[in-house]
């Protein structure tokens, strides 16, 4: 794989910032490194935006009208695992610990150079983009931070529930997992949960894989025994 593979470029980078001669700024300095850069000026619509494009990193102004970017970093969080850099002209340290709560990835306080926004900007998408080198079979992207699961760059819309299950069978490709052992695995406050619970999580999971255009029998149900990752399923690879 090239270097400038690695390092991202060619990536949609998503500018969320509502200063135009500042988006402008960074939309001018991404292009001359070689992204493919979009520009939203308020909070309302930006993560239906970066979904939507699909964004693969954004630049999220903190301080934006409609809707502030720590309330749409948590979204973004929640429905994705996209990279996420925050621009911010806060500097106090609460507010930048605040960000990384969130699930942001980096950081930066105006007024910023946007020669080190670029720098910084090819050093996270080299991240995504070394970790997924490493695993160029792995059609399924699991990251365990934020409950995220990924079918081919397709973010899959899963409850936790359902993401704990497809977890805990992609750590064992191939293995049978009892219902009993799934429960387990999908919660950890000791409730009773009956098996036909978790068939109908695991039916639904199946449906999410369908929709994304995978094979939905990939999570087989073994009669008599449980469910497992189909073997020949390519293993997940761990999102950084």
């Amino acid at each position: 794989m090239s270097s400038s593979a690695l390092e991202g470029q060619g990536a949609r980078v998503l500018v969320v910032e509502d200063e135009p001669k500042i988006a402008a700024l960074l939309r001018d300095y991404l292009q001359a490194s070689g992204y493919r850069v979009r520009c939203h000026h308020s909070g309302i619509g930006a993560v239906e935006a970066a979904l939507g494009w699909p964004a693969e990193l954004v630049l999220l102004d903190v301080q934006l009208p409609g809707r502030d970017g720590f309330s749409l970093c948590r979204e973004l969080r929640e429905r994705s695992a996209i990279p996420v850099l925050l621009l911010t002209a806060r500097i106090e340290e609460a507010d930048r610990l605040q960000g990384f709560e969130l699930g942001a990835d980096d950081y930066v306080c105006k007024p910023f150079s946007p020669r080190e926004v670029v720098v910084r900007v090819r050093a996270l998408l080299r991240r995504v983009h070394s970790a997924s080198a490493s695993h160029e079979n792995a059609e399924l992207l699991l990251d365990d931070s934020c409950h995220a699961a990924r079918w081919r760059g397709l973010t899959l819309p899963l409850t936790v529930v359902e993401y704990r299950l497809l977890a805990a069978l992609s750590r064992r490709p191939g293995t049978v997992l009892t219902r009993a052992q799934l429960i387990d695995a999908a919660y950890d406050d000791h409730r009773v949960i009956s098996e036909r619970t978790i068939d109908s999580h695991l039916k639904n999971l199946r449906r999410k894989l369908e929709a994304a255009g995978a094979d939905g029998e990939r999570v087989e149900a073994v009669y008599g025994l449980g469910y497992r990752l189909r073997a020949g399923a390519d293993s997940p690879s761990a999102e950084p």
